[in-house]
């Protein structure tokens, strides 16, 4: 048996976060990992993250080899190819990482501030006594020894297996299964072309609900030769494999003729607004066990590193207090929820207006501009998508022949602004929770049923 002050689930970009800010405190924080030290960071993603996030969090911009390309907007693509909408915008520049070395550095300086790591360990359940999460009992895989590791906090940033949170009792009073709906299965190659690709610093978004259903799939250039390319699909009953779909949809570009496969793989991505809560009595969730994710294309890094800052940060003060209560703990919720979460929340309400096209909608929306690429930007960066009278006189003119698509359009408008403002208002304490769920289900009822 090992006791802590802190136990952390996950060494991926959200765990790592948690550690380092708790045990730069000084207190002792225990970091746990299925995988080996050496291969922690490798993880079938997008590879990009806004330059944003590195700024609020402080940390040092990538470089090296570490760094694969920068990025300076994206181009949306229609399903008919037919319109590109350039998105450009301070919130959208960033770069492309080496997926595996920023996940490396993260682990070290994790271990710098003086977490200790357990890796090659599987965790097998959360250890519950008096309706409280008091620790985690583990396998090591590879020496067959079970172990128990106790402490005063355990943080769930296990990914979207979310080991800790799926066993959790309803008295702990987390969500604890993510609809399937709300999740995109994905797959993805890292892939050397033949020619250099015409914009080395613009990532290539297409929308296509038939090539890519629920989802979409994206070209991102890591240099001027290599891209991230991949597709992803709702995970619907009966949805085809995206691997399938990209190889036969995708891969066929005249681009891609000729090129060498450097990586390949698929996983699993929530695609949805945050849990309802972060925290229960004795555990915090992070990451994407927490569906900490940009619910439009599922990008996890930066959310994940902010949700790991903001729980590292509370729990420190709770445990100065020497009382990680969930009442100690609730500031978490609080904080990301006004700072990420209702931007979270808005962009879930955007994505499900999206899923509800249809191609034939998509193409006559952006041929005509009845969404813009401001609607656009402004729904990426969390903002506000306001329709004055003088351009919602312009676009019933052009939409004459899509007036439910336009009134769908104004009702997701509207709902962005009402559900950003509920979640603005976060409840200040655990006692008030189920009354502002019960706004956020209906809110979300009402969507699936309008939209």
């Amino acid at each position: 048996m090992k006791q802590y002050d802190v136990i952390v689930v996950g060494a991926g970009t959200g765990g790592s976060m948690t550690a380092k800010t708790v045990a730069s405190k000084g207190f002792s924080v225990c970091l746990i990992d299925r995988k080996d030290r050496n291969a922690i960071g490798q993880k079938v993603c997008g590879d990009a993250i806004g330059k944003h996030h590195f700024d609020n969090l402080g940390l040092k911009y990538p470089s090296g080899q570490e760094k694969e390309g920068d990025i300076s907007g994206i181009n949306v693509h229609s399903p008919d190819l037919q319109t590109v909408f350039r998105i450009v915008g301070e919130g959208l520049t960033g770069f492309m990482i080496n997926r595996y070395l920023f996940g490396q550095r993260l682990l070290k300086d994790a271990l710098d501030a003086g977490a200790e790591l357990f890796d090659s360990t599987h965790v097998l359940e959360p250890i519950i006594e008096s309706g409280k999460v008091k620790g985690i009992e583990a396998r090591h895989l590879t020496k067959e020894t079970k172990t128990r590791f106790l402490g005063d906090v355990v943080v769930d940033a296990s990914g979207v297996s979310a080991i800790v949170r799926n066993h959790l009792p309803l008295e702990i009073g987390l969500e604890t299964n993510v609809r399937s709906e709300d999740t995109v299965v994905c797959y993805r190659e890292i892939r050397e072309l033949k020619d250099q690709v015409d914009e080395p610093t613009f990532c290539e978004i297409y929308l296509d609900l038939e090539k890519a259903e629920g989802g979409y799939y994206w070209i991102f250039p890591e240099g001027k030769t290599k891209v991230n390319v991949g597709l992803g699909v709702a995970a619907i009953k009966g949805h085809p494999n995206p691997k399938d779909m990209l190889y036969k949809h995708v891969l066929t570009m005249p681009m891609f003729r000729d090129s060498k496969i450097i990586h390949g793989g698929g996983g699993i991505v929530p695609t949805r607004r945050p849990l309802d809560s972060l925290v229960g009595n004795g555990v915090v969730v992070v990451g994407d066990a927490g569906c900490q994710v940009n619910p439009i294309h599922g990008g996890g890094i930066g959310p994940s590193m902010m949700g790991g800052a903001i729980a590292g940060s509370v729990i420190t003060e709770a445990l100065e207090k020497g009382q990680p209560t969930i009442e100690n703990l609730w500031p978490i919720n609080v904080c990301f929820m006004k700072s990420y979460g209702a931007k979270q929340a808005g962009l879930d309400v955007f994505r499900m207006f999206l899923q509800n096209l249809s191609n034939d909608d998509l193409n006559y929306g952006m041929k005509y501009r009845l969404i813009k690429e401001e609607d656009i930007l402004k729904a990426s960066l969390g903002e506000e998508i306001r329709l004055n009278v003088t351009d919602a006189s312009r676009r019933v003119f052009k939409g004459l022949g899509r007036l439910p698509f336009l009134k769908s359009l104004y009702r997701m408008a509207k709902t962005v602004k009402k559900v950003k403002t509920l979640y603005n208002k976060y409840p200040n304490s655990p006692q008030e929770l189920n009354a502002w769920k019960n706004q956020v289900e209906e809110i979300f009822a009402y969507i699936g049923r309008t939209l």
